[in-house]
């Protein structure tokens, strides 16, 4: 009889589907952002979740480098602005001097290849280095990135940038439409969603963190260590300009701003708030700080401060949570379940008989 049931589990017909693996919240969540368009306002659509998809995936591609290898760079936004730079000079926009007007299927791909391109590159300078150093060689990078976009006017045109970047008209809708980009970026924000979390339980994904556990022992099992985290950075750099993408036609331009230093420690801050444990938690953080971004300035102006300053508002939101958790809202959410979870019957000044 044990032998059957073995076999039985061994054929895997008694484990329960990837569909019922899923919690009923997920679906609950799921189908709640799919109709979201039947009962929110274009605001809401537009503004608030466009937007927070948008930097939810910038985010993603920092938390797959910091979360699943350890590398924490402060270059993601400058891989976005390229690739938003890219569809805008490989494509068309108001700049006609410029744009080369190539159509969507050949701007976008390439914009997407110049993006990871210059990950790669980043990463190869960048994973010889660990800590701060890491840190440092990707700020100076963005802060290459942003003043050589601001002086160059050939093919950036400096300070001004582009305009006009919009969305290819397919299959005859508005995708800069708050409903269609609504649905166009909750599809890209799910597509890398469950990407990162196909490839953190690929080999290259557990090689990948056993690598940020244990290098020299990885090196010792045969694995290349520089050439997984030279990998990871491309990886990243293709989710985070995909965002770029997204964020040059949610605002229809891209200028030097964009990929900015400050724009760059808003990403680490996004990350940050939401939790580098879990891919969810570049998105959670992306919400806050939307939130928090658009609101702030009313706030501080209905109690009386001056709505300048906002960024005061938004730093206290930040530093409230890192300091009651250092792994972010998914830390609070996991400390608040495990206190659930705890018997005071069965403990005894906090630890069990």
């Amino acid at each position: 009889m044990a032998l059957a049931d073995n076999r039985l589990a061994s054929d895997g017909r008694d484990r329960p589907t990837w569909f019922e693996r899923v919690p009923p919240a997920y679906w609950v969540g799921g189908f709640l952002l799919l109709v979201m368009p039947s009962f929110a306002s274009d605001f809401i659509l537009f503004q608030i979740f466009g937007w927070t998809f948008i930097l939810g995936i910038i985010a993603l591609s920092l938390m797959f480098l910091a979360g699943y290898g350890g590398m924490v760079s402060l270059a993601q936004m400058t891989f976005a602005g390229c690739a938003g730079y890219m569809v805008a000079i490989f494509g068309t926009s108001a700049i006609t001097d410029i744009s080369l007007g190539w159509p969507w299927f050949v701007a976008i791909p390439l914009a997407l290849i110049v993006a990871v391109l210059l990950g790669t590159l980043t990463g190869w300078l960048a994973v010889r280095t660990e800590g701060i150093y890491t840190i440092m060689i990707t700020l100076a990078i963005a802060a290459a990135f942003f003043y050589f976009t601001r002086q160059n006017y050939v093919i950036f045109n400096g300070f001004s940038g582009f305009n006009g970047v919009l969305p290819p008209q397919l299959f005859g809708v508005d995708w800069r439409g708050s409903t269609a980009f609504y649905y166009l970026t909750l599809f890209w924000a799910a597509l890398c969603y469950f990407a990162v979390l196909y490839i953190s339980r690929a080999p290259f994904g557990l090689a990948l963190q056993g690598i940020r556990d244990n290098q020299r022992r990885m090196s010792a099992l045969g694995f290349n260590a520089i050439a997984h985290r030279v990998a990871a950075y491309a990886f990243a750099a293709l989710l985070a300009g995909i965002g770029g993408i997204l964020l040059t036609w949610q605002s229809a331009q891209i200028s030097p701003g964009t990929a900015g230093i400050g724009a760059a420690i808003d990403i680490l801050v996004v990350a940050v708030i939401g939790g580098l444990r879990h891919p969810i938690g570049a998105f959670i953080g992306a919400f806050i700080y939307v939130i928090l971004k658009t609101f702030a300035l009313d706030a501080l102006e209905a109690i009386g401060l001056a709505g300048e300053r906002f960024q005061l508002l938004i730093g206290l939101g930040f530093l409230l949570i890192v300091f009651w958790s250092p792994d972010g809202v998914l830390g609070l959410w996991a400390r608040w379940r495990e206190s659930r979870s705890r018997d005071p019957l069965l403990e005894r000044g906090g630890e069990r008989p």
